[in-house]
């Protein structure tokens, strides 16, 4: 067990749970695709791990949406609702990726998670918002490559969801 996990993060307060801002994700946390199972691609005769990618995102239809497509494009989705509960989620599986909504209820925002991620691991985060300026602002003081954080503008097709996922992670499942 970890000492510094987000188990220990998570805490009783009164009778609520809450989650607090710093998250140590731990070095040996297993990698989503470490979980996933080879599984027979029919289409091409092979064998591949499936991409996990954790989605963000506290519109439900959206979510919902989301998950449902990239489903169908041979991943495996994780969609979570809040901030809170994206760092729970990464505190003991860390994705392939992760669509992460910038506007987020609750104490724990979307920029708070995409501070942990960075702080934390490398893993690639695709940035959702309606909040362009803020988010090209932030992309272009990161000068992090394209492949590692890239920004989609709400409201976006599903059609350039998948076609930034396909950039970021270039072996897709149904390759």
């Amino acid at each position: 067990m970890h000492d510094n996990s987000a188990a220990n993060a998570l805490t009783e307060n009164g009778d609520k749970n809450t989650l607090e801002h710093s998250l140590e994700i731990p070095v040996d946390a297993p990698r989503f695709s470490n979980l996933g199972q080879a599984v027979a691609n029919q289409e091409h005769g092979g064998l591949h791990h499936q991409q996990h990618i954790l989605v963000v995102e506290d519109d439900p239809t959206l979510a919902t949406l989301e998950a449902d497509i990239l489903t169908a494009h041979g991943y495996h989705v994780v969609a979570v609702a809040s901030g809170e509960l994206a760092l729970a989620t990464l505190h003991h599986t860390i994705p392939d990726l992760v669509v992460l909504d910038l506007e987020l209820p609750g104490e724990i925002h979307g920029w708070d998670v995409l501070q942990t991620l960075r702080a934390q691991a490398s893993i690639p985060v695709l940035i959702t918002s309606s909040s362009v300026t803020n988010a090209r602002k932030y992309l272009r003081n990161r000068g992090e490559s394209r492949q590692m954080l890239d920004h989609l503008s709400k409201p976006y097709s599903l059609q350039a969801l998948l076609k930034r996922i396909t950039r970021m992670l270039p072996h897709l499942p149904s390759q």
